[in-house]
């Protein structure tokens, strides 16, 4: 029987900051024209975290059921079906749950928005988080596809629907910075494979990283944090605020590149999952509460 504080790890709280990230900064973005609802940003909030989670714990469920969770390489966090903590039962019965609550709140923000073709996408995004490890030919053990649909639904959907359903706009310096919150999440997808491409290998998941290798892999990190970066600058439009922002995010994401380009693994790379989390965090409330002072 797992105990509570083993269900919290196995949310993986790290990851967190990924979900609410894109949509602080579309919060950021609605605040910055004037049109900012504090109903629709709370439900917003709720959709992504809800949503997160249980993409965390249908991962458990279907990688757990599958036996890649029971590979005496793969390190991280604690993965309840494959250690045999709780039943796939019950794993399953919380990725649902998770799914339920993001679907009626997104349900719910589509209605009050009148965002009917988001109830769509959103569909769509329950589908892609499911089969990413679930079903037969899951896309999470195909290298690059799960990479695609990180950065389409956490980074562009997450932070543009946000804005959407409170503006009914899209204005072009938010595609900009939604991309970097997408290559940011790339970067923590990255990570976590990289961690784990030794029991990835033996259990015949053929991650990204997988099939770069180890060094390849680092690289592409460091060529996923610049990215982000470069994007993060233009979404300001070259005020002076740009100067500020990229310099305090080049500083933070050279610690973490620094780690990973020096050959960190196993913990070492949780510690960097937990840290890149952050920047991705502090990148999208930085963007965001630059919007609301100098607008759109």
């Amino acid at each position: 029987m797992a105990t509570g504080s083993q269900w919290i790890e196995a949310a993986r709280p790290k990851t967190l900051p990924a979900s609410l990230a894109p949509v602080v900064m579309g919060i950021g973005a609605a605040i910055g024209l004037q049109q900012a609802s504090i109903g629709k940003s709370l439900l917003a909030l709720l959709v992504a975290l809800s949503f997160q989670v249980g993409v965390n714990f249908s991962n458990d469920y279907s990688d757990g059921i599958r036996g890649t969770d029971s590979s005496g390489k793969r390190v991280g966090p604690t993965r309840l079906t494959g250690q045999g903590l709780a039943t796939p039962k019950a794993v399953l019965a919380a990725a649902i749950s998770c799914y339920f609550l993001a679907a009626i709140s997104g349900l719910g923000l589509c209605i009050w928005s009148g965002s009917y073709l988001l109830i769509l996408l959103g569909a769509l995004a329950v589908l892609a988080a499911w089969f990413y490890t679930g079903g037969k030919h899951p896309y999470g053990y195909l290298p690059g596809i799960s990479e695609l649909m990180v950065f389409v639904f956490f980074g562009l959907l997450a932070t543009e629907g946000t804005i959407w359903v409170q503006t009914d706009s899209l204005p072009w310096r938010t595609w900009t910075a939604a991309s970097g919150i997408g290559l940011l999440s790339c970067a923590l997808l990255l990570v976590n494979n990289l961690r784990d491409i030794a029991g990835d290998r033996q259990s015949g998941k053929n991650t990204l990283a997988v099939k770069l290798g180890d060094k390849s892999s680092r690289y592409l990190f460091a060529i996923y944090l610049y990215g982000a970066l470069i994007l993060g600058v233009v979404s300001f439009n070259l005020r002076w605020i740009a100067i500020v922002f990229g310099v305090v995010m080049a500083i933070l994401m050279s610690l973490a590149m620094a780690t990973v380009l020096r050959g960190a693994s196993g913990k070492e790379l949780i510690k960097t999952l937990k840290q890149v989390g952050q920047i991705t965090l502090i990148y999208g409330v930085a963007i965001g509460l630059g919007w609301v002072y100098l607008g759109l």
